[in-house]
């Protein structure tokens, strides 16, 4: 999904700040190294202790916890540009009578994009997840689009830097979450090799 571009909500900054925004900006890329860029979630009684002893507010704490969990998903946003071309694989998994197919590959100068159609009997077969494409280390892969009727589901997956147009030896492998942000997974998992 496209990001708005974020505005500077006002032109008010109090300067004295600036050295502690600095330390926080540090601590948090320290606490990014520390955990492995995997920090988790603090326990509530941590959070409630921290809010009594620092005089905040809980729920701005565990919201502000919550952001901290999922730094990976304000990378930059890759929009393709340039098409080249478009590569079909027509392959498909049949799995507790749904069927998922990878249709093709819309190949662009900076990014691909990777067409993935599910289709089931009824509405209960396809029950609404979410699904998180997997390629390995050196590719970010994030949902740009999705679209659902009755029993059938597609979706496009943005992936940077760009395939190469010769697709042997890469897999594919999606995974299926009751719960954005790779929350909660259910266990079923699609994979796709490439010959």
């Amino acid at each position: 999904m496209r990001r708005l571009p974020m505005e500077r909500p006002t032109d008010h900054y109090d300067a004295r700040l600036f050295k502690i925004d600095e330390q926080i900006c540090a601590l948090l890329e320290e606490r990014r190294e520390i955990s492995n860029q995997n920090p988790g979630y603090p326990p509530f009684k941590s959070i409630e202790s921290w809010a009594d002893r620092y005089h905040l507010y809980e729920d701005y704490l565990k919201s502000l916890f919550g952001l901290l969990m999922n730094e990976e998903h304000f990378l930059p946003v890759v929009e393709p540009s340039g098409f080249r071309k478009y590569l079909p694989v027509l392959r498909h998994v049949e799995r507790e009578g749904i069927i998922y197919t990878l249709s093709g590959i819309r190949q662009y100068e900076n990014a691909s994009v990777i067409c993935l159609s599910i289709h089931g009997d009824d509405q209960e077969q396809s029950k609404h997840t979410h699904i998180e494409l997997e390629l390995g280390e050196g590719y970010h892969c994030r949902i740009d689009q999705g679209t659902s009727s009755g029993g059938n589901v597609a979706y496009g997956f943005v992936v940077s830097p760009a395939l190469s147009d010769d697709l042997g030896g890469i897999t594919f492998v999606f995974s299926e979450y009751e719960r954005p942000l790779k929350k909660k997974p259910t266990g079923t998992e699609i994979v796709f090799r490439m010959e």
